[in-house]
């Protein structure tokens, strides 16, 4: 390639440039000599005329992929010989076949000629020299740029300025005659009034002055001195104007002022100032006082030097949004476009460490008579549970086959590669993805936290493997006959801090990992189920020979293979009904240790190094349970909350008790029971913030519980406009939750806004919302997973408002419960209140009734005659009042009767 210079020199041409024109290729396409640009100073250019197929086929389409901002395009050089094989004499590249063969690289740099420098729309750098020159050219300022070409075609040099020394020829005093001073000295007025009167209305209105007492001052004229002065000299600026004409009724006019404003301030005058400089007591009395006011301020006693007062007036804003924005912002959806069959989205998931990784399962939207009316052609359909990235909303990464539709799935705390979710026919599926947690994982980026600030997508796959149709099946699944009957609608895994044993006593859990689980299911049952193999007898040799006739597939990891249709429940308890002879049927359930799942990250991402350091993975050499050596745990609340499908909220205990008649064990009965929902209840959920409150929503109301108190709930809403069908509270704001809608609206509740309404409200799609999960993606940037009834995950930023909490929006939460629970104990001894006197009043009466039983005869025909005798007293007066009689002062009203 020629160097820089002639390189810009030529790329610059002038308008009146003649175009040079290469030699015509002969049609039959003969091999000809390569064409060259020795004549223009450029040998290692080779103009080309690139077709639009030619142009499709190496991918360097005009506008598409060369553009102004990239003229360029690399093209291996075994692609060009391929062409040649496949078109020989037709492909473009034939005229510079020779160039092509002895080219030593790999690859050739082809480069778009929009302006038709050399002739073609295209042109070939046949060197490796040329094509590192033309890559890593130096940028050039844009000035520089149009100097150069302004040189090469008018053949001007530019001579900067030099500068030459100030050289004065009197204009400046011309300049200070000309300018205008003031003589004056400025006189500054302060008007004040009392600050009792401080935004009081004014009111106007007129008066006669005279008629007012210090209403008419009169400003009488005086001569002012600055008016008199003659003028001696005028400069004045004459243009040529039309003739004017200026004329006045006054000759002298006076400028009448207040002179009870005409005052200066008093001031000290030289002498003065140099006499009480040179005081004794005045130096004596600074030096004394300086030195304190220094030790004053080295000690911060008067303030704080070092505060910034800017960020003490209001809190610093956040770079993702802005505080006046409260809207919920689209980010990103997804939807599967491979499976063509109608499917819901019945639960979300993030994932505990990969941040932009979200996991979801879909199930079929039928109701149950057409489920069993279809059921041949759902089982040859798929039921999964598909892995969404950030970086392809298209494909999903990962793909969880289970034997029917899943509506409740978690990752287990300990390790974020085992998952366990629940069927709709009642079965428990376990999952281990060890092996394809590499396909997940951000490895080009390093997978370290540090990156997730970003807003670049934080999983980078290769371009093949997003295409691939990742199926993974599942390790283990439960016992049809022993597990539970119906739609499992929740699971929850216990803390790796205990574990419990058939009766419910709570042990403390030596292993450190997470073993146990509990579901509820629309069969009126909560089960506790251990992953654990358990101390059971000896198969006899017929089951060990059937059980090493099974083969174990390739692709299913052995982690549960123990529990592979055998697993049991370890406890499995029915909420019983005192009134009537059915159960409760549970939907959702909370348990004490749930608030221990918010701030379990940090240990899982430690577990997780620890696995990849190369240590054995726990799950695979599960210990068996149950362990007759194992610690008790005393005082652990065994209580926890469930809904129910009929609206209401229980509180029972765990714990199992033996009956005194059968000797079996039964499950104790409910604590508390309140009916205050008008629906199925879809959200039991404990606050990330405080352990002891607790979110219910069903039907068209919620309710917020405070753990002990057994009056009620601390706030139960109205009737919505629409049924609300999904809600979770906000990860880093005490008094936000969101609330989803059957008509595809999210309700944004803010406790320390509004209690009676929600906040505000936005509408998401044009259908029901399923799910709702936020997730914190940042210190600075949260997200929030909104699923719908058509399948769609809605991936939503959350604004600054609804993710930063104010300074003290915890403690005034906590003081808002405490007031509500004071509000409740007042309410019930008011009714306690109520109550007593409703029984003396009650007494009262009771006591009155049997007085009159006990009087005589004589006293109820003497209280009767005085009943009668007041009558006629009564009857008589109004007679009088009214003038209908006139009655005699001698003569009484029982002689005229």
């Amino acid at each position: 390639m020629a160097p820089k210079s002639q390189k810009q020199k030529s790329a610059g041409g002038h308008k009146n440039t003649k175009r040079s024109k290469t030699k015509q290729i002969l049609p039959d396409r003969e091999e000809v000599e390569p064409v060259t640009m020795e004549s223009m100073g450029h040998p290692e250019i080779y103009p080309l005329v690139l077709t639009t197929q030619t142009q499709e086929i190496f991918n360097c389409r005009i506008d598409e992929d060369v553009t102004d901002e990239k003229p360029y395009k690399l093209i291996k050089k075994e692609d060009i010989l391929a062409d040649f094989k496949n078109r020989a004499a037709v492909s473009d590249f034939y005229p510079v076949k020779k160039v092509i063969q002895e080219y030593p690289g790999d690859e050739l740099l082809v480069v778009y000629d929009k302006d038709f420098r050399y002739g073609l729309n295209f042109y070939l750098i046949g060197t490796e020299e040329g094509k590192e020159n033309y890559l890593n050219r130096p940028e050039v300022p844009e000035e520089q740029e149009e100097y150069k070409e302004h040189t090469s075609e008018d053949l001007y040099i530019y001579k900067p300025p030099i500068s030459k020394p100030w050289v004065s020829l009197g204009s400046e005093k011309e300049i200070d005659e000309e300018s205008v001073k003031e003589s004056a000295k400025q006189i500054t007025y302060m008007i004040s009034r009392k600050r009792s009167e401080f935004g009081a209305p004014v009111k106007f209105r007129d008066q006669n002055a005279s008629s007012v007492k210090d209403a008419y001052i009169e400003c009488t004229a005086y001569p002012d001195k600055n008016f008199i002065v003659k003028q001696l000299e005028k400069d004045v600026g004459m243009q040529v104007v039309p003739k004017v004409k200026d004329t006045s009724t006054q000759t002298r006019w006076t400028y009448p002022k207040n002179a009870s404003t005409q005052y200066y301030p008093r001031e000290f005058s030289e002498e003065e100032k140099e006499i009480f400089g040179q005081s004794k007591p005045l130096i004596e009395f600074l030096n004394n006082a300086s030195i304190s006011v220094e030790i004053a301020l080295q000690q911060n006693e008067i303030m704080n030097t070092f505060i910034d007062d800017w960020k003490c007036l209001a809190e610093e804003e956040g770079t993702f949004g802005d505080k006046t924005d409260t809207h919920l912002k689209e980010y990103q959806s997804f939807t599967d476009l491979h499976n063509l069959t109608e499917n819901m989205v019945t639960s979300i998931s993030w994932h505990p460490t990969i941040y932009g990784l979200i996991a979801v399962s879909v199930a079929v939207r039928l109701s149950l008579e057409d489920r069993v009316h279809f059921s041949g052609k759902l089982l040859l359909q798929p039921s999964l549970i598909l892995f969404w990235s950030f970086s392809d909303p298209i494909h999903p990464q990962l793909m969880l086959e289970s034997p029917d539709d899943i509506f409740c799935f978690k990752f287990c705390p300990s390790d974020p590669n085992i998952i366990a979710g629940g069927c709709i026919n009642g079965q428990i599926v376990l999952w281990d993805i060890t092996a394809h947690a590499d396909r997940i994982e951000n490895i080009k980026t390093g997978g370290s936290r540090s990156k997730k600030a970003t807003l670049k997508p934080m999983f980078l796959l290769e371009p093949d493997s997003n295409k691939e149709a990742m199926y993974i099946r599942h390790c283990a699944v439960s016992s049809i006959e022993n597990g539970h009957k119906k739609v499992i609608t929740d699971i929850h895994w216990l803390s790796d801090t205990f574990e419990i044993n058939r009766m419910g006593s709570v042990f403390e859990n030596r292993s450190g990992i997470c073993c146990q689980l509990v579901t509820c299911s629309a069969d009126c049952t909560i089960c506790f189920w251990d992953i654990r193999s358990q101390k059971a007898l000896t198969p006899p040799p017929i089951e060990k020979k059937k059980e090493e006739s099974i083969e174990i597939p390739f692709d299913v990891p052995s982690t549960f293979l123990h529990l592979d249709l055998s697993w049991k429940p370890l406890i499995k308890t029915h909420l019983s009904n005192c009134e009537t002879s059915l159960d409760h049927c549970p939907t959702k359930i909370s348990l004490s240790e749930d608030h221990l799942l918010y701030k379990a990250q940090d240990k899982i991402l430690a577990q997780s190094k620890v696995v990849k350091a190369g240590e054995m993975n726990p799950y695979h050499n599960l210990e068996g349970a149950l362990a007759n050596n194992l610690k008790p745990i005393e005082d652990f609340c065994t209580k926890f909350f469930v809904g129910t499908e009929e609206g209401g909220v229980i509180y029972t205990d765990w714990k199992m008790e033996r009956d005194p008649e059968t000797g079996r064990l039964m499950a104790k009965k409910p604590v508390n029971l309140y009916a205050v929902h008008d629906g199925a209840v879809h959200t039991v959920q404990r606050s990330p913030f405080y352990k002891d409150i607790i979110l219910t929503i069903g039907g068209w109301n919620l309710a917020i519980w405070k753990e002990g108190i057994t009056t009620g709930p601390l706030l139960q809403s109205c009737c919505a406009p629409k049924r609300y069908t999904a809600g979770h509270w906000s990860l880093t704001r005490p008094g936000v939750f969101y609330i989803g809608r059957e008509d595809g609206y999210i309700d944004i509740w803010d406790l320390l806004e509004k209690t009676h309404e929600p906040a505000q409200s936005q509408n998401i799609c044009i259908t029901m919302i399923t799910y709702i999960k936020p997730w914190a993606f940042t210190a600075k940037q949260q997200f929030i997973a909104v699923a719908d009834y058509y399948g769609t995950l809605h991936i939503l930023e959350i604004p600054w408002t609804l993710s930063h909490p104010s300074t003290n929006e915890a403690s005034s939460m906590s003081y808002y419960f405490e007031r509500e629970v004071k509000h409740l104990e007042y309410v019930e001894q008011r009714k306690k209140i109520r109550e007593q006197e409703k029984k003396e009043m009650e007494l009262e009466l009771e006591k009155k009734k049997t007085k009159t039983y006990q009087k005589s005869k004589e006293q109820m025909e003497a209280e009767l005659k005085a009943d009668y005798d007041n009558y006629l007293e009564l009857e008589k007066n109004t007679l009088i009042n009214l003038g209908l009689i006139k009655v005699p002062e001698t003569m009484s009203f029982m002689d005229l009767m």
